[in-house]
């Protein structure tokens, strides 16, 4: 049986940097598919309102300065190995969020992979028996021992996912508009807090 261990390290030779998958997104976007290996116009539609909403995070988003002084005091180096795709609106806010915390200290770094290219670690990492994403498995980078893992959203933005599909068994447009207006509210701040308290 495959260990953890192995399968983070061989997602990590195919894993982007931030900037890369960026790229990577907007290049399929260009060709009009978005990431994954299924396609359809829905997906490429998501795909491409959450590159506006990352593009809108990377320059708006920032890390308080007590997140910030707290991440300079850790005293281990973390690697965030996200699994994510394009497409996924609950990634489109998270992600930034947690590029943002790696670019206000050296103690983290992050690197992202793709769900559908990486079962094997997905399945290894279910939300109630689902591939949800995104997901954050904090790695320790000198040992590539997993530490924690997270995701995929803050607990308050997950009770109104919750309380809906409680509500009528199925999650609503609304619920979706209703989350997206958390996270706008938010600004990223229960995500930060979230994978801070994870962190030794």
């Amino acid at each position: 049986m495959t260990t953890t261990k192995t399968l983070i390290q061989q997602s990590l030779e195919q894993a982007y940097g931030y900037t890369d998958y960026r790229k990577h997104v907007s290049a399929l976007l260009a060709d009009g598919m978005s990431t994954g290996h299924n396609q359809s116009e829905a997906l490429t539609h998501y795909s491409s309102l959450n590159e506006t909403r990352m593009n809108r995070l990377d320059k708006t988003l920032s890390v308080p300065a007590e997140i910030t002084d707290k991440l300079n005091r850790l005293e281990s180096n973390y690697l965030f190995l996200v699994i994510t795709e394009g497409w996924c609106g609950d990634a489109a806010q998270i992600v930034p969020v947690l590029n943002k915390m790696a670019l206000s200290t050296d103690k983290i770094d992050v690197k992202l992979v793709l769900r559908d290219d990486n079962t094997e670690l997905m399945d290894a990492y279910l939300t109630n028996g689902a591939r949800s994403i995104p997901k954050l498995v904090v790695v320790n980078p000198a040992t590539m021992e997993p530490i924690a893992s997270w995701g995929p959203r803050p607990a308050e933005g997950a009770a109104i996912i919750i309380h809906n599909k409680a509500k009528y068994g199925v999650v609503t447009d609304e619920a979706k508009t209703d989350l997206q207006k958390w996270y706008t509210k938010d600004k990223g701040i229960s995500t930060m807090n979230e994978v801070l308290g994870l962190l030794q």
